[in-house]
């Protein structure tokens, strides 16, 4: 009886041994190719319509305003133009800030900003379901030169 028990710890040892070299057999996972979508190509007519927007320019503010100053005017009016030309595309309208002063005066400054150029637009015509407005207070700064800060009190405004 004690060499059957042996003999059948031995077995057992043997078969621990061959699994853990051979290991376990694994279920294969055939890789899934999913084809790209087709491309749809444009003639070289259709792409000539395509309108080419110019990019929309920056306005600056002074120190702690969210007013529209005259230079800024103008190029919202600017901008304005190269909305109604093209109804087709919507804006973001980034509000922007220098570091001085606490985040928080600075995220609430950002959207001041930008909210004053979306009303600014409104009144010149741009409906407001085409623009969208979001803060970044100071965390894009432009320079971290103290001496131009001027350049990061700004809204930007991005196309869609």
């Amino acid at each position: 009886m004690y060499i059957k028990r042996k003999n059948q710890h031995l077995v057992l040892v043997l078969l621990l041994f061959v699994f853990l070299i051979i290991g376990c057999p694994k279920k294969a996972v055939k890789p899934q190719i999913i084809p790209p979508p087709p491309v749809e190509e444009k003639k070289e007519e259709e792409i000539k319509e395509l309108p080419k927007i110019e990019r929309l320019q920056t306005i600056y503010f002074d120190f702690d305003k969210s007013d529209i100053r005259s230079d800024a005017a103008e190029i919202l009016k600017k901008n304005a133009q190269i909305l109604k030309d093209n109804p087709n595309i919507n804006i973001i309208i980034e509000g922007h800030c220098c570091p001085i002063g606490t985040s928080e005066y600075n995220m609430a400054l950002g959207w001041r900003r930008a909210n004053a150029a979306f009303n600014y637009l409104i009144k010149l015509g741009i409906p407001k379901e085409r623009m969208t407005t979001i803060s970044y207070g100071e965390e894009r700064l432009i320079t971290e030169n103290p001496n131009e800060y001027y350049k990061n009190r700004r809204c930007e405004f991005i196309v869609k």
